[in-house]
């Protein structure tokens, strides 16, 4: 069951419905790819490598609703997010000038966030990584799942639910909860981001909610 269904209130702080424009989005993302608005939806085609970062910085206790169909149109593979992430160095400005970001996985291990890579490795695993700073991004045991229901379906829209709060870090797939994370330093703002490679995203039904109140009990 989601958090939807707690009793928990949240109100709405962003959303993007993908009906306008790319204005609140940052695209980076390696040659031979696209991101682009068609029919409703984001859509990234990727051959080797993008992250697109929604602009403004997210404070939480907070919780990041969207929908994502991996299609078949290309390799299934990837269907990725950062959340609450930063740069040690600059942890006021991710996009700050000179960060050297382009869409290569490697230039993000610098970065301070959570991380859930569903389907990669060519769709053999799926993995929930707390990244320290300084390329410290360590793979816990329970964290790495490799079992059919926990990789990608083809052409299948699903519901993704991301948690951040002062417990630490929470990804719900179709109202199941995949990982849960217990952080000793929980990562209270950040940027997020949709990452992928090699693969065909649609995405919609983006929203933001900063949560109201006390946390549900348990």
């Amino acid at each position: 069951m989601s958090e939807a269904n707690e009793d928990v209130a949240y109100e709405t702080i962003a959303s993007d419905d993908f009906s306008g424009d790319l204005s609140n989005w940052r695209i980076e993302q390696q040659p031979g790819g696209s991101v682009y608005l068609e029919d409703g939806k984001l859509v990234i085609a990727d051959k080797k490598g993008c992250s697109v970062w929604y602009v403004n910085e997210l404070e939480g206790p907070l919780r990041i609703t969207y929908s994502v169909t991996v299609t078949s149109k290309e390799r299934v593979s990837d269907m990725n997010c950062f959340w609450m992430a930063s740069d040690p160095d600059h942890p006021e400005d991710l996009f700050k000038e000179g960060h050297g970001r382009e869409g290569a996985f490697a230039q993000y291990d610098d970065l301070r966030l959570y991380y859930v890579g569903y389907g990669g490795n060519h769709n053999g695993t799926t993995r929930f990584r707390r990244y320290l700073g300084k390329g410290e991004k360590p793979l816990l045991e329970g964290y790495d799942l490799r079992d059919e229901e926990h990789l990608l379906k083809s052409d299948h829209k699903y519901e993704i639910e991301l948690i951040a709060d002062e417990d630490g870090a929470r990804y719900y797939r179709d109202g199941e909860l995949v990982f849960e994370y217990e952080d000793p330093e929980p990562l209270k703002k950040g940027w997020f981001g949709f990452r992928t490679v090699w693969s065909h995203l649609e995405i919609d039904d983006f929203k933001v909610e900063k949560r109201v109140g006390g946390k549900a009990e348990q």
